[in-house]
């Protein structure tokens, strides 16, 4: 399926590595530019570079976007460098693990800041172009502890389902404006992250599962451009799990 977005120019945050670079890694090939972000200046070159042979013109922009001042200043760095943002994905790593109760002030402050203020200030620095040109598509990568709370992850749980309701109201404001905001809620997939978290073993990661297998990361990132793409122009203030049936919740 052609998605009808080649050419446009996208904004991919924490996409050096994991769902972030799967998900630019899908953008560029529909032939977006592609401006992404990450702390790491290694990991962001060869992420940049790896893109790049994929025939994308992309600008690798060093930032910490955990908190709302590097959010901001992501999405206003990208503008600069690609004349402008037509698309935006959301995305950040997670807090500490931690109880509901066992979770200091502090450190629910701190989630905050990472998962929701951080959402919060990219998509207000980008919506008001959008809306000027009267097309945009914002998409935030947020996680299945939005529909069903995960054990140990209070505060993850708490600042991700605060962003979802702030893209639902958002989405409701910008509908008219040919711009539409979008989140994705993945399970477990196979990154990095989840494989340092099992010690390689994608089948213990997989316990769980009703699909029987963690996700690949190339799948999610297709999904992602898809709500990024001109078919998707009637899908808004939508939240779509992509965890292979691991949520038990109905709706």
């Amino acid at each position: 399926m052609d998605l009808g977005i080649a050419g446009r120019r996208a904004a991919v945050a924490a996409a050096s590595a994991g769902l972030g670079l799967s998900t630019a890694r899908a953008l560029a090939r529909e032939g977006v530019d592609l401006a992404i972000c990450g702390r790491d200046a290694g990991r962001l070159a060869t992420a940049a570079d790896e893109l790049r042979a994929l025939g994308a013109t992309v600008v690798p922009i060093e930032v910490d976007v955990g908190s709302a001042d590097g959010a901001a200043a992501f999405v206003q760095q990208a503008a600069a460098a690609l004349g402008g943002v037509d698309i935006l994905v959301t995305n950040a790593g997670g807090p500490p693990p931690g109880t509901a109760t066992g979770t200091d002030l502090e450190a629910y402050r701190a989630a905050l800041d990472l998962n929701l203020l951080s959402t919060v200030a990219m998509c207000l620095e980008a919506v008001g172009p959008m809306r000027a040109q009267r097309w945009g598509r914002i998409v935030a990568i947020t996680s299945i502890g939005v529909r069903q709370p995960i054990p140990n992850l209070a505060a993850s749980v708490t600042a991700r389902t605060g962003a979802t309701g702030f893209l639902k109201t958002l989405a409701l404001e910008v509908a008219a404006d040919g711009v539409t905001v979008n989140s994705v809620q993945p399970g477990s997939h196979a990154t990095d992250r989840l494989r340092s978290l099992h010690g390689g073993d994608m089948v213990a990661a997989a316990a769980g599962i009703p699909a029987g297998a963690v996700g690949d990361p190339d799948d999610f990132g297709a999904v992602c451009a898809f709500f990024c793409s001109e078919p998707a122009r009637f899908v808004t203030g939508t939240s779509l799990v992509v965890d292979g049936g691991a949520t038990k919740a109905l709706l």
